[in-house]
Formats: C-alpha cells, structure tokens, sequence
C-alpha cells in the first residue's frame, strides 16, 4: 500500500501579524498534458521585451559587475525558459572551458563556446533524481517514507531517522563530511556515511540541516530496494522512458562537456567530464546527492514532466498524486526557527533567493553547487533552467545566485498583470533592493485596488492615512501624524483583513480594497524592500490624485 503522507498546511505567505494570507496548497495546481516545443513570447501568452532580456542579463554575468564584483559569475552558462510547454529562450552564452588554472585564463582560440547541448554537471539537481527514484519505490509498494531507515539499510546509525526525514533534510545528520580524504575505498566511504551518526542534541523532524550525507545514504537506499546500481535505476526510471539521452552520470563525451573546478588538493586538476563533488568522485562519479551531468533540453523534458503530473508524451514515471505530495510544505511548523527550511519531498520551495518573481508557495526547485538550478512555477505553467559552471575555475570566485534571481526576475516580469477590474489610474513599485519607495495620494472616496506579490516579512507594503494636508504631512516634524489604516481585502469569494501592512503572496489577482479613512485624509503607501531577492512588487489603482511618487511609476496595463 502506497504511503504519501499528505499533510495540507496552508501555507502561510504573509508573515507579520495583520498581514493578508493567501494559502496555497498543491490541490490547487491544475496538471496539464504540454509538449516541449518552440514558439514565441505572444504564443505562450509573455511580453516580448523582458525574454527578449534573458540573454543580455546572462552574457553581463560573464564579466564582473555591480552585484557580483571581482571575478564573473560563470564562464559559461545556458538556459532555457518555457510556458505552456512552449520554449520561449533557448540559448548558450560564454565558455564551457575558459581556464586552466584559478591564475591562466585561456586565449580565445584555446578556449571551448558553451552551446546549448553542452553537458553540465549538475551538483545537488542530481538529489531530484535520487528523489523521483524513491518516490517511484514508495508508489510501488518497496519504500514506507515513515519507517525506520534502518529497516532498509541495518547499517544506518542515524536511529528514528525516516526516508521522510532525509528528503525534507530533518534527519539531523551533519551537512558535510570529507570522506574523499579520509577514507581508503568507495566501499568504505559509503560504509562510513551510512554509520554517521545524527548531530548530538538532535532529534529527526525538529531540525533543518541540508545534509549530503543523508541523501548518499537515501541513494544507497534506492539501491537496495531496487536491485539496481543507482545509475541503473535512475536509467530504467527517469531518464529511458522520458528519452533523456544526454543525461547520466559518468559522461562519456567529454569533449562536451564544461569544466569545473582546478583541484590539485584532491589529486586533481581541472575538472571535466568528471563529477566536480569530491565525495561523489570518490564514490566512482555515482552518489545519492551529485554526479548526474545534463543539458538544458533534458532538463526541459523533466520540467515539462513535472508539470505535467509526473507523464510526458504518454510515459508515466510518477502519478499526479505523488507529484503532489512532493510539493507539501512538510517543514512549516519549522520556518520560524529555520526560514530557509521549506521543503516538500526533495525539492526546495519558494525560495525567493534564487526564484526571485516566479516564487508562489508552490513553485519548486532546486540548486547546484556548481552553478545550477531549475525553477518550476505551477500556477503558471512555466520553469526557467540555468546550467552553469560557477565554479570553474575556482569556487572561490563565489556563487552565481544573483544571476539565478536576475534571470528568474525577467522571466516572471514576462507575465503580463491584467487591468484592475475598477479601472483607473495604476501605479507601480519600482524592483529595487534595499529600498524605500512612497507614494502620497489624496484619498479617494470608496475603495482602491491592491496586487501584490513580495516576499514574506522582508518586503512590506504599509499604508498609513494622515488627517490633513499631503504637505504638512510629509514634513519630518509630522511623521509621527502617520498612522497605519485598517484595511479589509476582498476578491471573489476570498476576503482577508490587515492592520495596514500587507506582505507575501496575493494570489497572483487584484484585491478590492477598502477603508475607514476620514474624508480629506491623505494616503501614503511606503513599500520596504530588503537587500536581495523580491516578488513581482506592487500596483495600486483608483487611489486618488497622487501628490508625490518616490520608486513609484504610472503602469500601463
């Protein structure tokens, strides 16, 4: 009998207390039947202009800049952007291999161009395969995610730990172990993750620790139950019947392959058709948490897969209902100790860091070490993947995540916001980090219409009323006259009530908003931004006559 805990929280996305919550549960996500192929902006429904963008912003990181200084972000990169099954960008930009050391950069003519069928190593995306296996287990009767680990493996240290707990990383097992280095054989080395005991004072399921070491152990796991080398079972599972041709582990065309890192303290040098992870190459290239290398189109083909319910041109390889209950926030009673803890069944969940404006409490995904990661948007039918090689030639030279967001920021900027349903004029949130933006109105009589899409807790909108004059009010010795307005939300069937500060996730609608202002007040919505990542930001219409904007400009819709 399958077991797929399905516990719906309601995920919370608005954090502050009086903020408006739009809960979102995987029940929600309509699965479709879309096949990959190409098309334009207009035929998926997207603005032309910021696809248009997509390669200008992944060519930039090549150089260093303004939010990445010092060294470029990659050397080479490619990406992929779809919607509806329909590829809108597909492209390379820099080089698969541009070094030869941290200190030798290549000349030209010896350097390799990254292409769109450049195979990448995709670091911790690989966990996603190890996962899919597992899930594939479970739906087949093999795998219980509630019961002990050592059930399946006598050999496991970690007591009480279930397959549950190493998938949403609450096992309490240690991050990080360097196994490469000090042990002799592949066969201790697993032997030795296997018998790595849970972190002292830990308990499994009241901790978040993103652990390697817990998914090379669920990766032996898959091995056991399965009778099958891992590599083989990812094969005859994932990437056979969905005819994912260039990925797997151990490439065998290394001439297509990117290169990584310069490792002379491993016994090694620069890194290429091999896994860049020292605890996967150690294990022979084959490990639970790295080692699969892919392209941008085989990845697609997973995206789309995923979208779909888990089939892809008629090839089943999960059902709707494991799908959906991968997408389960099971980490919510722990996001106020851990707020980067929110996880399904493998995969990451909105995480505005590197999801950026494609975030909703259902779009998953998730990263590599080497400059990887895939982002899927269910409620809007669309994934962005970016395959990279940060890492070459130095780790070092630090993580490409403000390329991720600046993608993931254009793509969602594609989606176009239709008109407010009362009309009227709009006025829109600039995207600017670390900022703060104000808009003054004279308040109009009956309602406003409110979007807003941020991210929960560290972006704020608050609106304040003020009983008197917009020019006495702005001045710094009547500050203190600004007062947060109580204010009542409404969209169809749905209504929420805020004490004047509004943040997370809205829905993706306009709300119909209104309150208990004094006529001849003013208006003043202050929208907050913290130093990195955001949603889509905010619009307001039928405000009233707008006396002053700072970060806020008319829309046209």
């Amino acid at each position: 009998m399958i077991k797929l805990r399905f516990v719906l929280f309601g995920v919370v996305t608005g954090l502050l207390i009086g903020s408006p919550v739009r809960a979102v549960s995987p029940d929600e996500i309509t699965f479709r039947s879309d096949v990959l192929r190409p098309g334009n902006p207009r035929q998926a429904g997207l603005l032309p202009g910021p696809i248009e963008s997509l390669p200008v912003i992944a060519a930039s990181y090549l150089t260093p800049t303004a939010d990445h200084p010092g060294h470029p972000a990659y050397a080479g990169a490619a990406v992929l952007a779809a919607r509806h099954g329909i590829v809108v960008s597909r492209f390379a930009v820099g080089d698969a291999v541009r070094y030869a050391s941290p200190t030798e950069e290549l000349p030209v003519e010896r350097r390799v161009p990254a292409r769109v069928d450049t195979l990448w190593d995709l670091a911790s995306i690989s966990k996603l395969f190890t996962t899919i296996v597992v899930l594939q287990q479970v739906e087949a009767g093999r795998v219980d995610l509630d019961a002990p680990v050592t059930r399946y493996l006598p050999g496991f240290a970690a007591a009480g730990v279930t397959a549950r707990h190493l998938l949403t990383h609450t096992s309490g097992l240690p991050a990080f172990r360097p196994f490469y280095s000090t042990d002799s054989t592949p066969e201790l080395r697993l032997a030795v993750a296997q018998a790595t005991p849970a972190d002292a004072g830990t308990t499994p399921g009241k901790q978040y620790t993103y652990s390697d070491i817990g998914l090379i152990a669920l990766g032996v796991l898959a091995e056991r139950v399965t009778g099958k080398p891992l590599a083989d079972a990812v094969r005859a599972g994932i990437t056979e019947p969905l005819r994912m041709r260039d990925t797997g582990y151990r490439p065998t065309i290394v001439d297509r392959t990117a290169a990584t890192e310069f490792q002379p303290y491993a016994g090694r040098g620069l890194v290429r058709g091999e896994v860049h992870d020292e605890n996967a190459w150690s294990l022979g290239g084959v490990a639970g948490h790295a080692g699969i290398f892919s392209t941008v189109d085989d990845l697609a083909i997973l995206c789309q897969t995923l979208l779909n319910g888990g089939i892809y041109r008629g090839t089943r390889i999960l059902s709707a209902r494991t799908v959906r209950a991968a997408l389960v926030n099971y980490n919510a009673d722990l996001l106020p100790q851990y707020p980067d803890s929110s996880r399904g069944l493998g995969f990451e969940l909105a995480k505005h860091s590197y999801m950026d404006g494609m975030t909703s409490p259902v779009t998953f995904g998730h990263t590599g070490f080497t400059g990887t990661s895939v982002v899927i948007d269910p409620l809007d039918q669309s994934f962005l993947v970016l395959l990279s090689n940060r890492v070459h030639p130095d780790r070092a030279w630090g993580t490409n995540t403000v390329a991720r967001r600046a993608l993931a920021r254009a793509f969602a900027a594609a989606r176009p916001i239709g008109a407010p349903p009362g009309g009227g004029e709009v006025w829109r949130t600039e995207l600017r980090d670390g900022a703060v933006m104000t808009l003054t109105a004279s308040a109009s009589q009956g309602p406003f219409q409110l979007w807003y899409d941020t991210q929960p807790g560290l972006d704020t909108l608050t609106v304040e009323s003020f009983a008197g004059s917009v020019s006495a009010g702005s001045a710094p010795a009547a500050e203190a006259a600004w007062k947060p307005v109580a204010l009542t939300l409404r969209s169809g069937y749905e209504r929420a009530t805020s004490d004047g500060v509004v943040s997370g996730f809205g829905g993706r609608h306009w709300w119909t908003v209104t309150s208990a202002v004094p006529p001849g007040s003013a208006l003043r919505f202050t929208y907050r931004t913290d130093a990195a990542s955001q949603g889509r930001g905010v619009l307001v219409a039928g405000i009233g006559h707008v006396d002053a904007a700072d970060g806020w400009t008319p829309q046209q819709l």
